[in-house]
């Protein structure tokens, strides 16, 4: 349900006008006469139905009329086809689709009922009302209707917004209580936000679980791991409630293909839990549908279906790639947990006495002194491999972290993102499995956030995930950038400015982002407010930016446009920068553009500190320094040239490059030797 409405395409050309005429009155009859409106939605749809059945006079008065209508009365009501179909699919899926998923996407639904009431809007600008032979109480009606639709504001119903806030605190605290081993959340509460959406009896909540399910299957392609997991905890929510608020439930039907499993699971116990005292009333939602026993650490695999780990985890190695329940081949071997149902088991549990051992590999001191052979069977049942579970457990960790970015509170969006930029601190696997997670998206949105530390934790996150090449793309393709840049600009902390900038610095090493970077001139300002603001770490890193984006040529002009050469000079004469050769190889290489070399040569002072720093300074800064000097006195730089001559210690830092330094130094220092040559070969004494 959280996808666009498809537009319709009725035929290439317009319809005859009889046809089209029939047509319109057919569907807006189907739409004007649509009984038994969902609870969800209803304001828009009752306002949407009205609309469309003061249209239905208007299409009767012209197919009574049966005279020639002009082409454009013909292109408009074209158009009103195409958008009532769209109301009558909306309509229909807000019937038909899941209550909870609707209420989750209550304000994407009005937006789509409002979008369309735009569309009819923009259909009647075109309606020639005068040339139309109509009666005078359509006419009337129809222009109402066009105004009123012109100005039509978007409706979200306040109630509706209400009863989501509230079910996602549900969620929330479910969640929230679930990692505590706490009891869960007030049912009483769950069955008021649960009648108020229309579901009110056993066949209701039965229906709504077919229907998340049928939206869980739906989104496993391209909602993300997030979505379904949501998804699959609503479903378990609803589950749990029906079999607790109206006592009912039967048992679950399991497949002959993993009896045999349970049945070798159940030998392989410990024989001291043969002889415990097992309630009989188990509710079958709690039981796992491979065991048939009390569900201990309930995972949902990616066919959206739940099973007590060591069971599905002891199906995965015994090398089964389907899911027992459906039979559909699983399309990851992820285990997301379950902890709407397992706040659910712990509160059954201790309402019934139940004792809840949780899955350990030492449950009992006799079964620690078993044989090696059965440590090692346990082990294995716990996970596929070490390599499988470790990136199992980073992708359960970070499909339950985006859905906190996605639909937590400011304060668990500050814990989720702050988890996620320590969890992409290391290792590329990690930055990869967290961006499939679908993290970059609510990561790029929270750097607008208000919250000093979400946005601080966003930008810094993002920053880990950029290390891996793959992440940039993503990163860019989010629409990052401006973002990023507004944090560079006027972040909340100094951190998150700086990190900004080694955003934008592991961004450009990419050559389209460099491009994409360079036509945002706001970034190069900001990157060097920063260079004359920033720590010293942060000055590193804004100068490497600025570096990295000047490596295409394009960007250079913007970079000394920005007024990063005076600021630079002054940076080579402040040691408690600590960025002295960050900030030479920038000048370096702005003297490669024609307005950076002109701006260079205007500075009286910077001609004595390369010269100093050629011969003190180190491997790195000599090579950029006599780069920087070849630049200045070469094109009609007679005068650096002169005045480098004057200075007594150039001449001799120059020989000494030409012979004992780097090969790049050598080549430049012997070029710019002979240039001084010839500059003074008239009127002194040749150098070298």
């Amino acid at each position: 349900m959280d996808v666009a409405l498809p537009p319709i395409i009725i035929s290439s050309g317009l319809m005859p006008t009889g046809s089209l005429i029939k047509s319109l009155i057919h569907i807006s009859n189907e739409v004007s006469s649509l009984e038994k409106l969902p609870f969800l939605q209803s304001r828009n749809i009752s306002a949407m139905i009205r609309r469309i059945k003061f249209l239905s006079s208007l299409f009767e008065d012209i197919r009574e009329t049966n005279s020639p209508l002009p082409p454009s009365s013909l292109l408009c009501l074209t158009e009103l086809f195409s958008v009532i179909q769209r109301v009558k699919l909306l309509i229909q899926r807000c019937k038909g689709g899941s209550s909870l998923w609707g209420l989750i996407q209550t304000e994407f639904l009005s937006n789509q009922f409002h979008a369309l009431v735009k569309e009819m809007s923009g259909a009647l600008d075109i309606l020639p009302l005068s040339l139309l032979n109509l009666s005078t109480d359509t006419r009337e009606q129809v222009e109402l209707l066009h105004k009123q639709a012109k100005r039509v504001d978007l409706l979200v119903d306040p109630q509706e917004l209400q009863r989501r806030e509230e079910l996602l605190q549900i969620m929330a605290s479910n969640n929230q209580k679930s990692s505590r081993n706490e009891g869960f959340v007030d049912l009483v509460k769950v069955k008021e936000v649960f009648s108020c959406i229309g579901l009110r009896s056993p066949l209701d909540y039965e229906e709504e679980i077919s229907k998340l399910e049928a939206e869980a299957e739906k989104q496993a392609g391209t909602g993300g791991l997030i979505v379904v997991s949501n998804i699959n905890n609503l479903i378990s929510l609803v589950t749990y409630s029906k079999s607790v608020i109206f006592i009912a439930g039967h048992k679950e039907e399991i497949k002959e293909n993993f009896k045999h499993l349970s049945a070798s699971m159940n030998r392989n116990q410990d024989v001291s839990s043969s002889s415990q005292s097992r309630p009989s009333n188990i509710p079958n939602e709690f039981r796992c549908p491979i065991s048939l026993e009390l569900m201990k650490d309930p995972v949902i695999v990616s066919s959206g279906h739940t099973y007590d780990r060591n069971s599905i985890a002891h199906w995965i190695n015994s090398g089964h790639h389907t899911c027992p329940m459906s039979g559909k081949r699983l399309i990851h071997m992820a285990l997301m947990p379950n902890y709407a149902l397992k706040s659910l088991l712990h509160q059954w549990c201790q309402d019934n006495n139940v004792p809840l051992i949780e899955n350990s590999t030492s449950s009992s001191s006799k079964f620690e002194r078993s044989s090696s052979k059965s440590k090692l069977s346990e082990k294995d049942i716990d996970r596929v491999s070490a390599t499988k579970a470790a990136m199992d457990a980073v992708k359960m960790t970070a499909g339950f972290l985006v859905g906190k970015l996605a639909m937590g509170s400011t304060e668990i969006q500050r814990q989720a993102a702050y988890e996620l930029r320590l969890l992409a601190k290391t290792g590329m696997d990690n930055r990869r499995i967290i961006a499939e997670a679908g993290a970059i998206p609510f990561l790029v949105t929270l750097l607008s956030s208000s919250d000093p530390r979400i946005q601080e934790n966003a930008v810094t996150a993002l920053l880990n995930l950029s290390i891996f090449d793959n992440n940039k793309i993503l990163i860019m393709a989010a629409g990052s950038i401006d973002s990023i840049i507004n944090v560079l600009e006027s972040g909340k902390t100094m951190e998150a400015r700086e990190n900004a900038a080694a955003t934008i610095f592991s961004l450009s090493i990419i050559n389209d982002c460099k491009v994409t970077i360079g036509t945002r001139p706001r970034a190069f300002s900001a990157l060097v407010g920063l260079l004359r603001e920033g720590t010293a770490s942060g000055k590193k890193d804004a100068a490497s930016a600025l570096f990295n984006l000047s490596l295409n040529n394009a960007n250079k002009a913007s970079v000394v446009a920005a007024r990063a050469v005076p600021l630079l000079i002054e940076l080579l004469m402040d040691d408690k920068a600590g960025i002295t050769d960050d900030a030479l190889a920038l000048l370096a290489l702005l003297s490669g553009c024609s307005e950076g070399l002109e701006e260079i040569k205007q500075s009286e002072i910077l001609m004595p500190i390369v010269t100093d720093l050629m011969r003190f300074g180190s491997t790195k800064g000599k090579d950029n320094s006599i780069t920087l000097l070849l630049e200045m006195c070469k094109d009609g730089g007679e005068e650096i040239a002169r005045r480098l001559l004057i200075n007594p210690r150039s001449i001799p830092s120059l020989q000494s490059l030409s012979t004992d330094g780097s090969l790049k130094a050598r080549r430049k220092a012997d070029a710019l030797l002979r240039l001084l040559n010839r500059c003074c070969s008239q009127s002194h004494n040749p150098v070298g």
